[in-house]
């Protein structure tokens, strides 16, 4: 938010120093640009640094700004070969000049400088109207109300703001028709001048005919005293002394800020100024002294009475004093400086409508054209559909009358193929009643067949045990050559011994003899009993053959009679033993009451151990 004023010399913010000190540089830049482009003779962008080193002199002299002839040669030192363009000289420009410009310097000074540069070049005085100091009016104002972009050109609403002013300044009508026609003749142009266009259009007198060429210049001159020196009001009035009282006739000049009296309108003699600041004050007094139409100007430290000529001066000295009052306090700028920045923000936002409304223009274009391709594709689709519909017609009757004379053919056909399929039915009800006979008959087969493998199975069982008990049997025999190994080694032993052990050791060897020919019994048993085991194993591997042969009979009339049924066999029902010569003939039972028939055997007297 923008401070208030609080005091006699209340200071503006500094959002409000910044936004002066923006608006400064950027009129300080727009005379400089002029200067910069007249010294670029071939028009190439460039200018050579000499010039650019005395144009830098000048600013900095008409400025007030100490010059700085250390940093000039450093910044266009003499190894930098070539001339300098402008964004090669703005840093310079920017931090040695524009940085530490104030405004204490007379910009009158200041712009007729950069005119006299650019003038010389440019201007064509050749049926101009009006005097070199009327067309650098004509220059400043340009400067003043041209657009902030570069190349300088003024829009068509400025040039009619600036016709309108200068036509009223000199007393003269504005007509509006004549205004729209020269605009038709700018829409070459873009609708806009620049400086020496505009120069031309005045000291023509396209706009003042019938004025003669002092009226020009003082119109010319009251709107550049208005925008470019802030004079917002000027006249004659009488003013009260301080110290004689007496009235004494000055020429007041109204600025935002103050109000300067002169003794006359040429302004060579200065009598002093009225500083004004938010705390001022201005009022109407009645009359007095034998003089009328009174009013005084309330400041801090004084008060000024003032008479006007007439009733309608006073009043309008009044309320233009009173506005520059209120501007201060508020912190806004001049009224033309407000106005002019108002214009510029309506055309920005008149030219964002207006591409807003061309791109929303373009879009609606293209949608029309897409809708457009869209119905003409749709119209050919409908025609294309049109023609399809009608050939598909065609075909769908031609196709119908195809239909129904298969139809009557397929009738036919079905017909021969329902009593084909009637007798296929009976004969498959012959083969059903076939296939189920057939069926019972292999349940029969099976049945036998499950007969035949419970005797394989049995046999099996048999031919385990008998392999179980030869098996033993064996191993009795090995451990009897054994013991009869170690009798032989220990006769032999006996032998050797003494001749007085040897008749002991013959009764020992009798008693072996007749232990050994024991054994040799019990051998002999043992070898009929694995005979008698071999002949049971023989006559179950009898039996397991037969059993095998019945068993591969009837698998092989099941396979014959439906080669489609898969054989079951049936598993053992008891755990099976396995020994080395295959899967066990006899239960662990059997083979349990074999083994103690042969220890009792073994542990009957007599048999040799």
């Amino acid at each position: 938010m923008r401070k208030q004023f609080t005091s006699s010399a209340t200071p503006v913010s500094s959002r409000e120093t910044l936004r002066l000190k923006m608006g400064l540089r950027d009129e300080l830049l727009k005379a400089i640009w002029h200067a910069f482009t007249a010294l670029d003779v071939d028009k190439s962008g460039k200018v050579s640094k000499s010039q650019l080193k005395v144009l830098s002199h000048n600013l900095c002299t008409v400025m007030k700004i100490p010059h700085d002839p250390v940093a000039l040669e450093e910044h266009f030192r003499d190894d930098d070969e070539g001339p300098v363009s402008n964004q090669g000289y703005m840093p310079y420009l920017n931090r040695f000049i524009l940085d530490k410009v104030q405004d204490n310097f007379d910009r009158v000074d200041f712009n007729r400088m950069c005119w006299t540069l650019c003038a010389r070049k440019n201007l064509n005085r050749n049926h101009l109207l009006i005097s070199d100091d009327d067309a650098f009016k004509t220059w400043c104002i340009f400067n003043f109300l041209s657009e902030d972009k570069y190349p300088l050109v003024m829009v068509s609403e400025e040039i009619e703001y600036f016709l309108r002013k200068l036509t009223e300044a000199m007393g003269g009508s504005w007509i509006e028709e004549k205004f729209e026609e020269y605009k038709i003749q700018l829409s070459s142009k873009h609708q806009c001048l620049n400086v020496w266009e505009l120069i031309e259009l005045v000291g023509m007198g396209h706009f003042s005919k019938g004025m003669d060429r002092q009226t020009l210049s003082m119109g010319i001159n009251e709107v550049f005293q208005e925008l470019i020196l802030d004079v917002l009001k000027q006249g004659y009035m009488l003013k009260k002394g301080h110290k004689r009282k007496n009235w004494t006739e000055r020429w007041f000049l109204l600025k935002p800020n103050l109000i300067s009296y002169y003794v006359s309108e040429d302004l060579t003699e200065k009598k002093g100024d009225i500083l004004l600041d938010g705390n001022c004050c201005v009022e109407s007094l009645p009359d007095k002294e034998g003089k009328k139409c009174l009013f005084y100007v309330k400041c801090s430290d004084k008060s000024f009475e003032i008479s006007a000529s007439d009733k309608k001066k006073k009043q309008e000295w009044i309320q233009a004093i009173q506005t520059c009052i209120t501007l201060l306090k508020v912190g806004r700028p001049a009224p033309h400086h407000e106005a002019r920045q108002k214009r510029r923000e309506l055309r920005q936002k008149q030219q964002a409508e207006q591409e807003e409304l061309e791109l929303r223009m373009r879009e609606l274009q293209t949608a029309n054209e897409n809708k457009q391709r869209e119905l003409e594709a749709l119209r050919k689709k409908l025609e294309e559909a049109a023609a399809n519909a009608a050939e598909e017609e065609r075909r769908r009757l031609q196709t119908q009358s195809e239909l129904q004379d298969m139809y009557r053919v397929e009738m036919e056909k079905e017909k021969m193929v329902r009593l084909q399929m009637e007798e296929q039915v009976a004969q498959k009800s012959s083969e059903l009643e076939q296939y189920l006979q057939r069926v019972r008959e292999l349940e029969n087969m099976y049945h036998s067949l499950e007969e035949a493998l419970e005797d394989e199975r049995q046999a099996r069982q048999d031919e385990e045990t008998v392999r179980k008990l030869q098996a033993r049997l064996l191993e009795e025999e090995v451990s009897k050559r054994a013991e009869l190994e170690q009798i032989h080694l220990y006769q032999q032993q006996t032998i050797s011994q003494t001749q007085a052990e040897k008749q002991e050791l013959e009764r020992e060897r009798l008693a072996k003899e007749s232990a050994l020919q024991s054994a040799m019994q019990q051998l002999q048993q043992l070898e009929t009993d694995r005979r008698g085991a071999l002949e049971q194993y023989e006559e179950v591997m009898k039996k397991l053959a037969d059993a095998a042969n019945n068993t591969k009979s009837w698998k092989d009339k099941v396979a014959h009679h439906e080669g489609l049924i898969r054989l079951i066999q049936p598993g053992p029902k008891y755990p099976q033993k396995i020994t080395n010569w295959g899967p066990a003939a006899f239960t662990e039972a059997e083979l349990s009451l074999r083994e103690k028939d042969w220890q009792e055997k073994k542990n009957r007297p007599g048999t040799p151990q």
